[in-house]
């Protein structure tokens, strides 16, 4: 029988979410006490569904950050490990499982996002892990380096279908030399994908991703996309995101059938201190055990976003501020990884 590789989609049952903590050499420290406090208030709220495993160099001051998180039927453990960035999501472990139920790691390059940032310590994360024997002994690692690929660029409906965005998975610093084509056929073949789904519209301002999907759709179940939408026709991203829209309504799923669609509308416009557009939205949603942690930014169209998904999924759905997160261009999943049921050893931790 060929090993048919699936990338597990994130609303199945999770061992943990890994956090990579932020610190003074990494471009948040200018703001390190504001996003200290915001990490903990995510760090706070994950423990309440499940185990966190924070990331950082300085074990002992985070220890100190989160000594007064209440720690009931979940735990916080923290590794101490070098990183660039804290954008977990994007250098993380991606998981998968074969058609016998084994489990998988795949690792792939990081070169922060097309070689604009320094990514050398961050795409050592997933293999210092594994060095670790923080997973059980059963999970095999797969060797995808000769490939670039983000996790927040890619999105599973457990079934086979990806769905991906042209503008980053073809942006020329990151698969440099590799006909689109072949690239197609070969990142199909590593994420175990029968249908790979490319968004060609949805590039928001503040975005240096180049588009990733987990800013702009994501499957809420195997059959329902959940997507960012613009109804200001004066704010500059309303005729890009009509567009992903209509691309996302042309799409079917598994069935043949047209997803079902849940839009969430576009915060108002975001300016960081310098005055460029920050790109937060709504879709960038954590699913943990038995909950969505939402990203809320303190305006008008956090309430009516939140309860747009709520109507749309039956299991509630937990308001995270990630206010402070965009000031660094990405949400509360950009920041987070999960990791399914049965790949950590926390005998190891």
């Amino acid at each position: 029988m060929t090993t048919s590789l699936t990338l597990i989609p994130e609303w199945e049952k999770q061992d943990a979410v890994i956090l990579s903590w932020p610190h003074p050499e990494t471009d948040w420290y200018e703001m390190l006490a504001e996003i200290d406090d915001c990490y903990k208030d995510i760090s706070a709220t994950i423990v309440r569904f499940e185990n966190l495993i924070i990331l950082t160099p300085e074990p002992q001051r985070v220890s100190g950050l989160i000594k007064s998180i209440e720690q009931k039927e979940h735990s916080i453990k923290i590794i101490e490990i070098p990183t660039n960035d804290t954008w977990i999501r994007d250098y993380g472990p991606l998981a998968f499982r074969d058609n016998e139920r084994k489990l998988y790691l795949s690792d792939f390059t990081f070169n922060g996002w097309g070689m604009k940032f320094p990514a050398n310590k961050d795409n050592r994360v997933t293999r210092k892990l594994f060095s670790r024997r923080i997973f059980n002994p059963n999970i095999k690692l797969c060797n995808r380096l000769e490939y670039v690929l983000e996790g927040g660029s890619v999105e599973s409906d457990g079934l086979g279908t990806i769905l991906s965005t042209k503008h980053c998975l073809f942006e020329e610093n990151r698969n440099a030399g590799i006909e689109d084509k072949v690239l197609l056929k070969s990142i199909s073949e590593k994420l175990g994908a029968n249908r790979l789904l490319l968004l060609e519209h949805g590039l928001l301002e503040g975005d240096d991703t180049d588009g990733h999907v987990d800013t702009l759709a994501r499957f809420l179940t195997s059959d329902t996309i959940t997507y960012t939408c613009c109804e200001d026709k004066k704010d500059a991203h309303f005729m890009e995101l009509q567009q992903m829209e209509k691309e996302l309504k042309q799409m079917v799923d598994y069935k043949g059938e047209p997803y079902k669609l849940v839009p969430l509308p576009l915060p108002e416009p975001i300016y960081a201190k310098d005055g460029h557009r920050l790109p937060a939205t709504y879709a960038n949603f954590l699913f943990v055990n038995g909950a969505i942690l939402f990203p809320v930014y303190g305006v008008k169209e956090d309430k009516p976003a939140a309860e747009r998904l709520q109507a749309a999924i039956n299991m509630p759905v937990i308001p995270v501020n990630c206010r402070p997160l965009i000031e660094q261009h990405g949400s509360l999943h950009c920041a987070t990884m999960q990791i399914p049921q049965g790949f950590i050893n926390f005998n190891q931790i």
